[in-house]
Protein backbone atom coordinates (compact mmCIF):
# COMPACT_ATOMS: atom_id res chain seq x y z
CA UNK A 1 0.00 0.00 0.00
CA UNK A 2 1.09 3.85 0.10
CA UNK A 3 1.08 3.94 3.53
CA UNK A 4 3.24 0.97 3.69
CA UNK A 5 5.61 2.60 1.18
CA UNK A 6 5.76 5.91 3.15
CA UNK A 7 6.45 4.23 5.84
CA UNK A 8 9.38 2.06 4.30
CA UNK A 9 10.97 5.31 2.85
CA UNK A 10 10.74 7.25 6.33
CA UNK A 11 12.22 4.39 8.10
CA UNK A 12 15.69 4.07 5.93
CA UNK A 13 18.75 5.56 7.23
CA UNK A 14 17.68 4.41 11.36
CA UNK A 15 21.11 4.58 13.60
CA UNK A 16 21.51 4.06 16.95
CA UNK A 17 21.42 7.12 19.44
CA UNK A 18 24.14 7.76 21.65
CA UNK A 19 23.46 7.40 25.25
CA UNK A 20 21.06 9.16 27.26
CA UNK A 21 18.78 9.66 24.80
CA UNK A 22 18.50 5.79 23.41
CA UNK A 23 16.25 4.74 26.16
CA UNK A 24 14.30 7.81 26.16
CA UNK A 25 13.53 8.04 22.42
CA UNK A 26 12.57 3.95 22.47
CA UNK A 27 10.30 4.46 25.04
CA UNK A 28 8.84 7.52 23.01
CA UNK A 29 8.64 5.57 20.21
CA UNK A 30 6.76 2.83 21.66
CA UNK A 31 4.33 5.25 22.79
CA UNK A 32 3.62 6.34 19.40
CA UNK A 33 0.49 5.85 17.38
CA UNK A 34 0.59 5.97 14.20
CA UNK A 35 28.30 35.13 10.99
CA UNK A 36 25.19 36.02 9.88
CA UNK A 37 23.76 36.03 6.66
CA UNK A 38 21.04 38.55 6.50
CA UNK A 39 17.31 37.31 5.74
CA UNK A 40 15.13 38.44 2.94
CA UNK A 41 11.48 38.99 1.73
CA UNK A 42 11.53 39.21 -2.12
CA UNK A 43 8.56 39.67 -4.27
CA UNK A 44 8.58 39.25 -7.69
CA UNK A 45 7.72 42.37 -10.03
CA UNK A 46 9.09 45.15 -12.56
CA UNK A 47 9.27 48.88 -12.29
CA UNK A 48 11.45 51.28 -13.41
CA UNK A 49 10.62 53.72 -10.11
CA UNK A 50 11.35 51.04 -7.46
CA UNK A 51 14.46 50.38 -5.97
CA UNK A 52 16.54 47.44 -7.99
CA UNK A 53 19.09 45.35 -5.97
CA UNK A 54 22.13 44.36 -7.03
CA UNK A 55 23.08 41.76 -5.05
CA UNK A 56 21.38 38.13 -4.16
CA UNK A 57 18.44 38.95 -2.04
CA UNK A 58 17.31 35.20 -2.65
CA UNK A 59 19.11 32.09 -2.72
CA UNK A 60 20.04 31.33 -6.32
CA UNK A 61 20.16 27.46 -6.23
CA UNK A 62 19.50 25.06 -3.82
CA UNK A 63 22.60 24.33 -3.00
CA UNK A 64 23.06 28.06 -2.18
CA UNK A 65 20.25 28.23 0.17
CA UNK A 66 21.57 25.18 1.90
CA UNK A 67 24.79 27.40 2.62
CA UNK A 68 22.74 30.13 3.46
CA UNK A 69 20.80 28.09 6.18
CA UNK A 70 23.82 26.56 7.91
CA UNK A 71 25.54 30.13 8.06
CA UNK A 72 22.56 31.52 9.59
CA UNK A 73 21.65 28.49 12.08
CA UNK A 74 25.08 28.41 13.46
CA UNK A 75 24.78 32.35 14.02
CA UNK A 76 21.49 31.63 16.16
CA UNK A 77 23.03 29.21 18.02
CA UNK A 78 26.34 30.53 19.26
CA UNK A 79 24.36 33.77 20.02
CA UNK A 80 24.13 33.98 23.73
CA UNK A 81 20.75 33.41 25.87
CA UNK A 82 19.93 31.83 28.73
CA UNK A 83 17.49 29.50 27.18
CA UNK A 84 17.80 26.59 25.72
CA UNK A 85 18.28 26.46 21.65
CA UNK A 86 14.69 25.39 20.16
CA UNK A 87 14.60 26.98 15.94
CA UNK A 88 12.52 27.10 13.55
CA UNK A 89 13.45 26.18 10.32
CA UNK A 90 11.93 26.68 6.53
CA UNK A 91 13.52 25.54 3.78
CA UNK A 92 11.81 26.40 0.53
CA UNK A 93 12.14 22.49 -1.20
CA UNK A 94 13.07 22.83 -4.87
CA UNK A 95 10.96 20.95 -7.21
CA UNK A 96 11.30 17.56 -8.39
CA UNK A 97 13.37 17.48 -11.90
CA UNK A 98 10.52 15.46 -13.54
CA UNK A 99 8.43 18.53 -12.60
CA UNK A 100 6.79 20.50 -16.19
CA UNK A 101 5.39 23.79 -16.49
CA UNK A 102 1.97 22.84 -17.26
CA UNK A 103 1.97 20.92 -13.92
CA UNK A 104 -0.41 22.56 -11.82
CA UNK A 105 0.54 20.48 -8.28
CA UNK A 106 4.46 20.08 -8.78
CA UNK A 107 4.20 17.81 -5.42
CA UNK A 108 0.79 15.56 -5.97
CA UNK A 109 1.94 13.21 -3.27
CA UNK A 110 2.01 15.61 -0.46
CA UNK A 111 4.39 15.44 2.41
CA UNK A 112 5.31 11.91 1.71
CA UNK A 113 6.51 12.80 -2.43
CA UNK A 114 8.53 15.64 -0.57
CA UNK A 115 9.76 13.63 2.50
CA UNK A 116 12.90 12.25 0.60
CA UNK A 117 14.03 15.13 -0.76
CA UNK A 118 13.50 17.17 2.53
CA UNK A 119 15.39 14.42 4.19
CA UNK A 120 18.57 14.59 2.36
CA UNK A 121 18.99 18.27 2.44
CA UNK A 122 17.65 18.06 6.46
CA UNK A 123 21.04 15.89 6.65
CA UNK A 124 22.95 18.49 5.02
CA UNK A 125 22.30 21.36 7.07
CA UNK A 126 22.64 19.27 10.20
CA UNK A 127 25.98 18.21 8.67
CA UNK A 128 26.97 21.73 8.69
CA UNK A 129 25.86 22.91 11.44
CA UNK A 130 27.73 20.63 13.78
CA UNK A 131 30.84 20.80 14.55
CA UNK A 132 33.19 17.64 13.54
CA UNK A 133 29.98 15.97 12.50
CA UNK A 134 29.39 12.19 13.35
CA UNK A 135 26.74 9.96 12.79
CA UNK A 136 23.32 11.23 11.95
CA UNK A 137 20.48 9.08 13.33
CA UNK A 138 16.74 9.16 12.17
CA UNK A 139 13.69 7.95 13.62
CA UNK A 140 9.83 7.68 12.40
CA UNK A 141 7.55 10.01 14.52
CA UNK A 142 4.53 9.34 12.25
CA UNK A 143 4.38 7.37 9.28
CA UNK A 144 1.09 9.08 8.29
CA UNK A 145 1.80 12.28 9.16
CA UNK A 146 5.40 12.16 7.16
CA UNK A 147 7.13 13.65 10.03
CA UNK A 148 10.41 12.28 11.18
CA UNK A 149 13.36 12.75 14.04
CA UNK A 150 16.59 13.46 13.65
CA UNK A 151 19.67 13.89 15.25
CA UNK A 152 23.45 14.65 14.01
CA UNK A 153 26.18 14.03 16.71
CA UNK A 154 29.09 16.11 17.54
CA UNK A 155 32.38 14.10 17.40
CA UNK A 156 33.60 17.34 19.49
CA UNK A 157 31.07 17.53 22.57
CA UNK A 158 27.65 15.52 23.32
CA UNK A 159 26.38 18.89 24.41
CA UNK A 160 26.91 19.83 20.70
CA UNK A 161 24.33 17.34 19.34
CA UNK A 162 21.77 19.24 17.19
CA UNK A 163 18.13 17.47 16.70
CA UNK A 164 15.67 18.10 14.38
CA UNK A 165 11.88 16.96 14.16
CA UNK A 166 10.73 17.52 9.96
CA UNK A 167 7.15 18.38 8.98
CA UNK A 168 5.90 18.61 12.49
CA UNK A 169 1.99 19.05 12.65
CA UNK A 170 -0.23 19.80 15.21
CA UNK A 171 -0.50 16.23 16.26
CA UNK A 172 2.66 16.14 17.02
CA UNK A 173 2.98 18.56 20.04
CA UNK A 174 2.98 15.68 23.06
CA UNK A 175 5.95 14.45 20.99
CA UNK A 176 7.48 17.87 20.37
CA UNK A 177 7.54 17.93 24.48
CA UNK A 178 8.74 14.78 25.15
CA UNK A 179 11.42 15.03 22.82
CA UNK A 180 12.17 18.82 23.90
CA UNK A 181 12.77 17.33 27.65
CA UNK A 182 15.07 14.49 26.18
CA UNK A 183 17.09 16.47 24.05
CA UNK A 184 17.59 18.74 27.01
CA UNK A 185 18.53 22.16 28.03
CA UNK A 186 22.20 21.61 26.12
CA UNK A 187 21.68 20.95 22.92
CA UNK A 188 19.79 22.53 19.88
CA UNK A 189 16.33 21.33 18.83
CA UNK A 190 14.98 22.75 14.97
CA UNK A 191 11.47 22.30 13.75
CA UNK A 192 11.91 21.97 10.41
CA UNK A 193 8.92 23.05 7.67
CA UNK A 194 6.35 22.68 10.68
CA UNK A 195 3.20 22.40 9.43
CA UNK A 196 1.41 24.74 11.60
CA UNK A 197 1.78 28.89 12.19
CA UNK A 198 -0.37 29.84 15.12
CA UNK A 199 -1.30 28.47 18.39
CA UNK A 200 -5.29 28.67 17.30
CA UNK A 201 -4.28 25.92 14.81
CA UNK A 202 -3.76 23.31 17.51
CA UNK A 203 -7.59 24.11 18.89
CA UNK A 204 -9.24 25.46 21.53
CA UNK A 205 -7.90 22.79 23.71
CA UNK A 206 -4.49 22.63 23.18
CA UNK A 207 -4.39 26.39 21.92
CA UNK A 208 -2.42 27.62 25.53
CA UNK A 209 -0.59 24.27 25.57
CA UNK A 210 1.00 24.69 22.11
CA UNK A 211 1.67 28.41 23.06
CA UNK A 212 3.77 27.62 26.27
CA UNK A 213 5.58 24.51 24.56
CA UNK A 214 6.64 25.84 21.42
CA UNK A 215 5.87 29.83 20.27
CA UNK A 216 7.17 31.43 23.44
CA UNK A 217 10.56 28.77 23.01
CA UNK A 218 11.25 28.95 19.45
CA UNK A 219 13.11 31.60 17.47
CA UNK A 220 13.71 31.48 13.71
CA UNK A 221 16.91 30.15 12.24
CA UNK A 222 16.44 30.12 9.19
CA UNK A 223 13.43 30.93 6.53
CA UNK A 224 12.97 31.17 2.63
CA UNK A 225 9.09 31.07 1.94
CA UNK A 226 6.89 32.26 -0.88
CA UNK A 227 3.10 34.38 -0.59
CA UNK A 228 1.23 36.02 -2.81
CA UNK A 229 0.42 39.55 -1.77
CA UNK A 230 -1.63 42.09 -3.88
CA UNK A 231 -1.23 39.50 -6.85
CA UNK A 232 2.93 39.77 -6.60
CA UNK A 233 4.85 36.67 -5.96
CA UNK A 234 6.84 37.67 -2.86
CA UNK A 235 9.47 35.45 -1.39
CA UNK A 236 10.27 35.96 2.53
CA UNK A 237 13.57 34.94 3.96
CA UNK A 238 15.21 34.87 7.00
CA UNK A 239 18.82 34.80 7.84
CA UNK A 240 19.94 35.61 11.51
CA UNK A 241 19.29 38.14 13.44
CA UNK A 242 17.10 40.50 10.34
CA UNK A 243 14.26 39.55 7.80
CA UNK A 244 14.43 41.86 4.37
CA UNK A 245 12.28 41.80 1.72
CA UNK A 246 12.59 42.73 -2.07
CA UNK A 247 10.44 41.97 -5.10
CA UNK A 248 11.30 39.84 -8.17
CA UNK A 249 10.25 40.77 -11.40
CA UNK A 250 10.55 38.57 -14.51
CA UNK A 251 7.49 40.05 -16.35
CA UNK A 252 9.40 41.94 -19.02
CA UNK A 253 11.38 39.02 -21.24
CA UNK A 254 13.87 41.88 -21.78
CA UNK A 255 14.50 43.48 -19.02
CA UNK A 256 14.67 39.93 -17.24
CA UNK A 257 14.84 38.76 -13.56
CA UNK A 258 14.73 41.63 -11.53
CA UNK A 259 14.61 41.88 -7.29
CA UNK A 260 12.76 45.40 -6.41
CA UNK A 261 13.57 45.98 -2.55
CA UNK A 262 10.47 46.79 -0.48
CA UNK A 263 11.05 46.90 3.58
CA UNK A 264 14.38 47.42 5.32
CA UNK A 265 15.79 44.84 7.38
CA UNK A 266 13.72 44.15 10.47
CA UNK A 267 13.92 42.23 13.45
CA UNK A 268 10.09 41.39 13.52
CA UNK A 269 8.56 38.75 10.29
CA UNK A 270 7.28 41.43 7.99
CA UNK A 271 3.09 41.45 8.53
CA UNK A 272 0.76 41.05 4.68
CA UNK A 273 -0.28 44.25 5.65
CA UNK A 274 2.87 46.21 5.78
CA UNK A 275 4.21 44.99 2.46
CA UNK A 276 0.86 45.20 0.80
CA UNK A 277 1.35 48.52 1.33
CA UNK A 278 5.17 49.18 0.47
CA UNK A 279 3.91 46.92 -3.02
CA UNK A 280 0.91 49.99 -3.41
CA UNK A 281 3.89 52.32 -3.42
CA UNK A 282 6.92 50.87 -5.26
CA UNK A 283 4.39 49.03 -7.53
CA UNK A 284 0.93 51.37 -7.73
CA UNK A 285 0.32 49.28 -11.13
CA UNK A 286 -1.27 45.62 -10.44
CA UNK A 287 0.62 43.10 -12.31
CA UNK A 288 -2.08 42.86 -14.76
CA UNK A 289 -1.92 46.46 -16.45
CA UNK A 290 2.03 46.56 -16.40
CA UNK A 291 1.88 43.31 -18.36
CA UNK A 292 -1.48 44.85 -20.65
CA UNK A 293 0.93 48.31 -20.84
CA UNK A 294 4.38 46.20 -22.14
CA UNK A 295 2.28 44.51 -24.68
CA UNK A 296 0.75 47.56 -25.73
CA UNK A 297 3.96 49.42 -26.38
CA UNK A 298 5.75 45.86 -27.41
CA UNK A 299 3.30 43.90 -29.08
CA UNK A 300 2.25 40.42 -27.89
CA UNK A 301 4.70 38.22 -26.93
CA UNK A 302 4.49 36.07 -29.47
CA UNK A 303 5.41 38.37 -32.47
CA UNK A 304 8.27 39.83 -30.92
Amino acid sequence: SSQQRTENLLIKNQGVFRPPLISQLLQLTSTMRSTATPLLVILVVVSSVATVVTGLAIPASPAEQTRRAITSIRSAIIEPSDKPKRIYVDYLIPLPPETKDEDIDPWPGGLAQMYPYAEDILRDILKGVVNEAGQCSSQVLSAPDCCGFFIQESQEDPKKDVAAILFPSVDQLDDIERIDKMVGPDRTLILMNKQFQRPADFGFASKSKSQGAIFDRYKWGFAFQELACRGEDVKLTFEHPNWYSCAVCDEDVDLGSQQIKLLEQQLERPTYEALQARINEVLPEPLWMRKMGEAKTKGLKFNR
